[in-house]
């Protein structure tokens, strides 16, 4: 199935899973609830989820028996966007189309939505209908993704090297956490949880690494040459920031060769596992996709 076409497909499974995971707007504290499903529900790509379910299919699993894990690290993803659009870290006004989190709740109950929402996806996952063992383990991969040594982390050297001069190191520790740590845990959980060999959960794990690599370097080159009636956010925004990004050090030209680079690399790692076509469409999407 072709990238586009997975994705609408796994978006309406997502969506309709959210919500009856998602508490209800008729339970107290309803402006947190509220706030909560506005921005999870808000339109996305949805493709931490698409990669977590293809993982687990690549390996012979069937999707809904993923589908929660899938929705756990849509609820991370969101968390991350919420709080990134604060006005302490980006302080952007739109996000999917849509006015920002805080704009339509305020702050405090932004900030609160996202920690509720992090919360929330582990308490998904922890009552997942699979093995003990493959619980535990997928809880250990979604904490060391969302952490300090994942997307927190690099967050955290994003917004500390803006204005600052940096060189290719930190742009790469930037975008292997704050946005590859995730991708790799929806592929290594998918795989996980689809009872996929040591050796396939190790695979999908470097392909969603590098197909992470790959997605943030598109999203850079997105964020300097689109626009927000495109992209559904606001553009330009980078440069102005004088934010760490790859177009910033190597320019246009240079980021999508290192994109498609990334991707060749992505590719390497799957080359033995049977039902990979679906992977290879989404990964080729983190590149091609014009939003």
């Amino acid at each position: 199935m072709q990238a586009e076409g997975f994705l609408k497909l796994t978006s309406a499974q997502v969506e309709a899973r959210l919500e009856a995971l998602l508490p209800t707007v008729r339970t107290k504290p309803t402006e947190l609830h509220e706030a909560m499903r506005y921005s999870a529900m808000a339109p996305g790509k949805r493709l931490r989820p698409a990669l977590c379910v293809a993982s687990a299919e690549a390996v012979g699993e069937n999707a809904p028996l993923v589908l929660d894990a899938a929705c756990a690290l849509e609820m991370v993803h969101v968390f991350s966007l919420i709080h990134d659009d604060l006005p302490a870290i980006d302080d952007d006004e739109l996000r999917r189309g849509l006015p920002t989190c805080h704009m339509r709740f305020g702050e405090a109950i932004a900030i609160l939505a996202g920690d509720a929402l992090f919360a929330l996806a582990f308490e998904v996952v922890s009552k997942l209908k699979a093995p003990s063992d493959r619980v535990v383990r997928a809880i250990s991969i979604l904490s060391s993704a969302s952490g300090s040594s994942g997307l927190v982390g690099g967050e955290t050297v994003d917004v500390l090297s803006e204005g600052k001069p940096f060189d290719e190191s930190t742009v790469e520790y930037i975008h292997s956490r704050k946005t590859g740590a995730l991708v790799s845990a929806s592929c290594e959980i998918g795989g996980l949880l689809g009872g996929g060999t040591d050796e396939q959960i190790t695979a999908l794990k470097e392909f969603g690494k590098e197909v992470g690599l790959a997605f943030q370097i598109a999203d850079d080159l997105l964020n300097e040459l689109s626009t927000a009636d495109a992209l559904g956010k606001a553009a330009g925004t980078d440069r102005a920031r004088s934010k760490a990004t790859y177009p910033a050090l190597h320019g246009i030209t240079e980021s999508r060769e290192a994109a498609r680079q990334a991707i060749d690399r992505a590719f390497e790692h799957i080359d033995n596992i049977p039902n990979a076509d679906t992977l290879v469409q989404l990964a080729r999407y983190a590149i091609e996709r014009v939003h």
